[in-house]
């Protein structure tokens, strides 16, 4: 008789739910429907892609998912890869001076802390392994950033030349940039302008009403289409100072859905797997050639399956 001791019954299973009241962590909310599993248990197979959130997999246990959110749990689904990796697909246009990048969502632009797995570092890989035998591969230079949660396009420079060219044209704001995004509540359309400082007095970034103090921030609002609940908009950036969209949204009384730093004080707003904006297109002048660039990339799939969640809802 074997003395090595009996593996524990499998707890979590194939399930399908739907939250009936949130909002709150994926971890919870999959522990509330598997009795008797760990923290453990449940952050492992969120981890490792066998969870999806309304269709689209999510591997972050602490995403947020709300009322009327469709769970399920599929153990059989195929691992992973393990978060910090990126394959050729990210690679949109790449020549001796630049290289545009469609971002995945939950990545980091640059080195923030003691994160490691960034998406410059990331991209740099990836080059070294697709170029040449023998080629020499400069590092890439940030010229702009997008944040950890939000995917989409973006450029970097390959050369310092390159690098001070595209920084000049977002000065000038000549960079075309326009985002997609899902915002809570009925959103009005039009141009909003404010200045932009690092505290707005409670330690967090907003406007203030003195000429004085921050910079000035424009961002254009255009409703697609809206939701009972909430509006697909597009963003067209005039400037582009750290989180000016989100600040933008939640000062108009519409947070973005997925939105956690500049949603406190608001109540009943809907849940995402993370902040629903999406850097839709990018266009700019080539540094070198001068020629007109303009690049476009579709909504992910996480963020596809949040819209049809809300469009399917019916009117109020």
């Amino acid at each position: 008789m074997s003395n090595r001791p009996e593996s524990p019954p499998r707890v979590i299973r194939d399930t399908s739910f739907v939250i009936e009241r949130g909002p709150f962590a994926l971890d919870r909310a999959l522990r509330d429907a598997h009795p008797g599993s760990s923290w453990n248990d449940v952050r492992r197979i969120v981890r490792t892609g066998k969870v999806t959130v309304d269709g689209a997999i999510v591997v972050d246990p602490t995403a947020m998912v709300g009322t009327g959110s469709s769970i399920a749990v599929r153990m059989a689904a195929p691992r992973r890869a393990a978060p910090g990796q990126v394959t050729k697909d990210v690679l949109v246009h790449v020549d001796s001076h630049i290289v545009v990048v469609d971002k995945p969502a939950g990545i980091a632009t640059v080195p923030h802390d003691d994160e490691r797995d960034t998406l410059d570092r990331l991209v740099q890989s990836l080059l070294r392994k697709t170029a040449r035998p023998g080629t020499t591969v400069p590092p890439l230079g940030v010229v702009q950033r997008l944040d950890k949660e939000t995917s989409g396009l973006l450029v970097f420079s390959r050369t310092t030349t390159a690098k001070r060219e595209l920084q000049q044209q977002l000065r000038s704001h000549s960079m075309h940039r326009r985002y997609v995004a899902l915002a809570n509540g009925k959103v009005r359309a039009g141009t909003i302008r404010s200045r932009l400082v690092q505290d707005r007095g409670d330690g967090r970034r907003g406007s203030t009403g003195r000429d004085d103090l921050g910079r000035e921030s424009v961002t254009h609002v255009r409703v697609v289409e809206q939701f009972a609940r909430a509006a697909l908009i597009e963003c067209r950036l005039e400037t582009g100072r750290t989180h000016q969209i989100r600040i933008h949204l939640s000062e108009a009384r519409n947070p973005l859905v997925g939105e956690r730093v500049y949603s406190r004080g608001f109540d009943d707003l809907l849940a995402a797997p993370r902040i629903l904006l999406h850097a839709a297109e990018l266009g700019f002048v080539h540094p070198i050639t001068r020629e007109e660039l303009r690049f476009s990339r579709p909504v992910p799939d996480d963020m596809v399956a949040v819209i049809e969640r809300e469009r399917a809802v019916r009117a109020l």
